[in-house]
């Protein structure tokens, strides 16, 4: 087994409010100066971003996990990592057909912009990416499932877009687990509070918009490998790992 120092939830320039310095480059390099050894890219609703950072990761040296944080129809976040590029993509493209597509305000919201590799702006995505998908709580690691990957609930210790928030508790039927808390979050109350918590991986991410709210490294993770499949493949219960919160 590996320790592994990890970020799993991190938006880039694409995501609604994410700042514009948010590209690949420099997603990459913030991550390896707080020393990370994986992180994972996780826009709103799309994975359009996804192929330039983990192309940026490689060079550089940092394993880079092709991810989304999708809202569902419940307005519930839920983070969605998958072992390669295409799977990534092609959830995405998934996403995309199942969601009603309301005009972005950029004057609010920020572009949504699309960069390659070299950070060059190559499009922006018109829709906004904040809305509800048409995928339920109840059934999105089933759906992630059919394209290789892995789901868990996200910032479940805020007082909003969170299961428990929304819902109060756990799904028994969503079979999620793994769980995130924000950085802010205290896991060990939370598992006082929440007894299914008590049989699921507690992460803890920085779910940053903002180079500056990057982390130093402190969570971690024993894989295997460092490598996006050994990682979905913990998420979902297939590996028995041992992890640090923070």
């Amino acid at each position: 087994m590996s320790r592994i120092h990890y970020d799993l939830h991190l938006h880039s320039c694409l995501s609604p409010c994410g700042d514009n310095d948010m590209t690949p480059n420099n997603i990459v390099n913030m991550s390896l100066l707080n020393g990370m050894e994986m992180i994972a890219l996780t826009d709103h609703n799309t994975c359009g971003n996804c192929r330039a950072a983990v192309e940026a990761g490689r060079r550089n040296g940092l394993c880079v996990v092709p991810g989304m944080e999708l809202c569902t129809s419940e307005e519930i976040h839920v983070v969605c990592l998958f072992p390669t590029v295409e799977a990534a993509e092609a959830f995405s493209g998934y996403v995309e057909s199942c969601s009603v597509k309301i005009p972005n305000r950029p004057e609010i919201f920020g572009r949504q912009l699309l960069l390659n590799a070299e950070d060059e702006e190559v499009g922006e995505i018109g829709h906004m990416l904040l809305n509800a998908s048409g995928i339920s709580v109840s059934n999105v690691v089933e759906t992630v499932g059919r394209y290789g990957g892995a789901a868990f609930p996200a910032h479940i210790d805020r007082d909003s877009y969170s299961v428990l928030s929304v819902l109060g508790d756990f799904p028994s039927e969503a079979g999620f687990c793994a769980a995130e808390v924000s950085m802010a979050g205290d896991p060990v109350s939370l598992r006082d509070r929440q007894p299914m918590l008590k049989d699921m991986i507690v992460l803890r991410d920085s779910d940053a918009h903002y180079l500056e709210h990057m982390p130093e490294a402190s969570a971690w993770i024993d894989l295997p490998e460092c490598s996006p499949e050994c990682l979905v493949q913990a998420l979902n219960g297939s590996i028995f790992i041992q992890w640090k919160g923070g």
